[in-house]
């Protein structure tokens, strides 16, 4: 083999450039953020106990102790081993309780998400490729719901459907619709008049193939990102509505029902109100910070600026 051919040979396997798996760079780009590495193990965490609660929870959550109401946690004075975070005001053990209010928290929190994702993906790609017929009577209603706060919208509509498990998915999914709208509108409208998407039409590609199959696809990083900070939203509006009466009702254990019941016992017994305060707290920073870093992860920008 001549030299110029061997230079040649050499400079052509320099010039193969191999690009790591897209689940890679995904981990790369996520791992960045310690805080968000941590969340993932502590949201991991309480998803398996949730999954898990009951060989992970001691006892039956709606259990009553009579002779071991208000007990103190395990290692404070007068605590008991068999009661690790306490009793409440009607003996129940507090760890279990947390655990199985796990379950309701979380669910509530996914099915919110989906409940409203879902409609909003959908109404935001016809307000993007039907700005002149559907468009802006979407927006305009999209602005309208705007227009309350929240978790002020979600109590309406408790107060209209009810309070109970259903109906607080229900009204936390109609308060957080307009953000799933919007973005996907928008991201649906920076992508339609690129080039795939006019290679696509001119193939013949339908309406609807272009809108599931075509677009969307290439929307999902924001609205992955959306939907995680939302389901920390959906998980403190649970608990905001249980707190009021308004959720999900007694003796079903959740993170703001339980709250509810111990805020008359905040002097009296810390432990009651601190337990599930807490947890809520860890719950939702931890989804935070997961959000977070799939934002690092997920957006080109960042990508770039790394």
């Amino acid at each position: 083999m001549t030299t110029q051919t061997q230079a040649s040979v050499q400079a052509t396997t320099e010039s193969v450039i191999t690009y790591p798996s897209p689940l890679k760079e995904f981990w790369q780009g996520f791992s960045r953020n310690k805080g968000a590495l941590l969340a993932l193990i502590i949201v991991s965490l309480i998803i398996l106990a949730a999954i898990f609660a009951p060989l992970v929870a001691g006892h039956d959550p709606i259990e009553q102790y009579r002779d071991k109401m208000l007990t103190p946690p395990a290692w404070a004075a007068g605590g008991l081993a068999a009661f690790p975070l306490g009793t409440d005001e009607l003996g129940r053990d507090i760890f279990s309780r947390l655990v199985y209010g796990a379950r309701v928290s979380l669910w509530i929190g996914l099915m919110s998400v989906l409940f409203s994702m879902i409609p909003g993906i959908v109404l935001g790609l016809f307000a993007a490729f039907y700005p002149r017929m559907l468009g802006s009577a979407i927006m305009r209603l999209m602005d309208i719901m705007l227009a309350l706060p929240t978790i002020l919208f979600a109590i309406c509509i408790i107060t209209i459907l009810g309070p109970g498990l259903i109906n607080t998915m229900i009204a936390i999914a109609v308060g957080t619709l307009p953000s799933y709208v919007r973005l996907t509108r928008a991201a649906a409208m920076a992508e339609i008049n690129k080039e795939y998407v006019t290679a696509s039409r001119v193939a013949g590609a339908g309406v609807f193939r272009l809108m599931f199959l075509t677009v969307l696809p290439n929307c999902m990083a924001p609205l992955i990102v959306n939907a995680t900070l939302g389901f920390s939203s959906a998980v403190l509006e649970a608990a905001a509505l249980g707190f009021l009466g308004l959720g999900v009702q007694p003796p079903t254990p959740e993170w703001g029902t339980m709250l509810a019941s111990a805020r008359d016992y905040i002097t009296r017994a810390w432990w009651v109100v601190t337990m599930p305060g807490l947890t809520v707290l860890i719950a939702v920073l931890s989804i935070n910070l997961m959000g977070d870093g799939l934002r690092d992860a997920l957006d080109p920008k960042l990508k770039r600026a790394a």
